[in-house]
């Protein structure tokens, strides 16, 4: 049943766990007005976010079925989806020689392919409407490349393509597109990180493993790394990616992506490699 009203307009948020830039997206938008779905990974964190109030639903971007299973229970409920936030991602950090085939294909799963089916079964909807936001929250790492952040290099590098297309084959259509481009943002995405390469590198036979010592203390550091800011900076941009008549192709946030869009454009490739061992 549709409990919309006329001027309430639906969007679906992915990775909305607690302490995420995805549920401060989810608490946000509900403030200004917007109907969320908050859908987690995490059984458990769909069932707080009901009890907080959302209509939330279980969404593992890895699981065609449960993609297409929760997207079934949000059309259950509304016929339009006026905005589509692609949030849900992590970083699988180490050695690209120390990633096997499994741990970089479960990287693209998530921040990728399962973005990418998400939005096919959304886009034909917003087509037949011609009306419709798609967000998606990429990185500075999807323009500059970090050591030992491979995969999410790769994957967030593989996003930014996929979304250039796109919105190229959407053009004629009032369906927009957006990247969001933030540094570092207050979130779990370190231990989640942290947590990946426990999982998948084994250190003890790495020919990385000074080199790890001081990523691992990084990633468990309590401490925010510099010019950190708060998941608020990335929910302004994506209101105005919802709100404007004219929506921003990109949205770079932290002062670190604004640096590095510059350096990118006036360094030589080598120059910027020096600048990037040192940082990473």
């Amino acid at each position: 049943m549709d409990q919309e009203t006329d001027f309430m307009r639906s969007v679906i948020i992915t990775g909305c766990s607690s302490g995420g830039i995805g549920a401060c997206l989810a608490y946000g938008l509900k403030r200004n007005g917007y109907r969320v779905f908050a859908t987690a990974r995490n059984i458990k964190d769909v069932e707080f976010l009901n009890s907080e109030g959302f209509e939330s639903f279980q969404l593992d971007l890895s699981s065609s079925d449960s993609i297409i299973q929760a997207v079934e229970k949000i059309y259950s409920r509304t016929k339009n989806i006026y905005g589509l936030i692609h949030n849900g991602a992590y970083g699988q950090a180490g050695a690209l020689q120390d990633i096997n085939r499994m741990a970089l294909e479960e990287q693209f799963q998530t921040n990728l392919f399962g973005w990418h089916e998400l939005t096919n079964l959304v886009l034909p909807k917003m087509k037949a409407k011609n009306e419709g936001r798609i967000i998606y929250l990429s990185s500075v790492l999807g323009f500059v490349a970090m050591p030992f952040r491979g995969p999410y290099n790769a994957s967030k590098f593989a996003l930014e393509g996929l979304v250039n297309t796109l919105r190229l084959e959407l053009k004629g259509t009032n369906v927009q597109l957006s990247k969001i481009q933030p540094g570092p943002i207050e979130s779990r995405f370190r231990i989640n990180a942290y947590n990946a390469f426990k999982r998948n590198v084994n250190i003890e036979i790495s020919d990385y493993k000074e080199q790890y010592e001081t990523m691992i203390r990084r990633l468990k550091s309590e401490k925010p790394a510099n010019y950190t800011l708060p998941p608020e900076a990335v929910l302004k941009c994506v209101i105005h990616a919802l709100s404007s008549k004219n929506a921003k192709v990109q949205y770079r946030v932290t002062f670190p992506t604004k640096l590095f869009a510059v350096l990118v454009r006036i360094l030589p490739e080598k120059w910027l490699d020096k600048i990037l061992i040192k940082v990473g």
